[in-house]
């Protein structure tokens, strides 16, 4: 199922369990899991894209793994707060992720999630080549944990 409200998300959870955070790029997909209590998200791996089954069952099988109870998917909207083509992606992709999964899916403003994970790794004086092995799930762990602070204040 597919919320577009964070609340009706997280009112749809069970009380405890991970939650997994992703940042859906052209190239790659993003993750990061939160604890079990959801008060801490943690940058896990990056998922290189290839087709979208392949796609799918890597990122089902991470799910499973890390034994998740439902996904934040970053919404790249546009600085205006509009929709463009990368939001259309991104809405296609959650409708066909949840034809194959039954876990609950809710959007969350991405904007300056990648800027901010730069900007984090530029202070952590992480290398140019680090930083692009790293990006992804480290911004998929900002759009996570903005999402779990939204959810604590609910």
């Amino acid at each position: 199922m597919i919320f577009d409200d964070i609340a009706t998300f997280a009112a749809a959870l069970p009380a405890s369990g991970a939650v997994a955070g992703l940042d859906f790029g052209e190239k790659t997909i993003g993750v990061a899991i939160s604890d079990t209590r959801r008060t801490v998200a943690t940058p896990s791996e990056t998922i290189r894209r290839a087709k979208f089954t392949q796609d799918a069952a890597a990122l089902a099988r991470i799910l499973s793994d890390r034994a998740a109870v439902g996904v934040i998917l970053g919404l790249p909207l546009n600085m205006d707060g509009s929709e463009g083509p990368r939001c259309q992606s991104t809405r296609a992709f959650a409708r066909n992720f949840a034809r194959l999964s039954a876990l609950p899916i809710a959007f969350w403003d991405e904007r300056l999630s990648t800027v901010a994970a730069e900007r984090a790794l530029l202070e952590a004086d992480a290398s140019r080549r680090r930083r692009g092995a790293v990006i992804d799930h480290v911004a998929a762990g900002f759009i996570l944990q903005g999402a779990l602070d939204r959810m604590g204040r609910l």
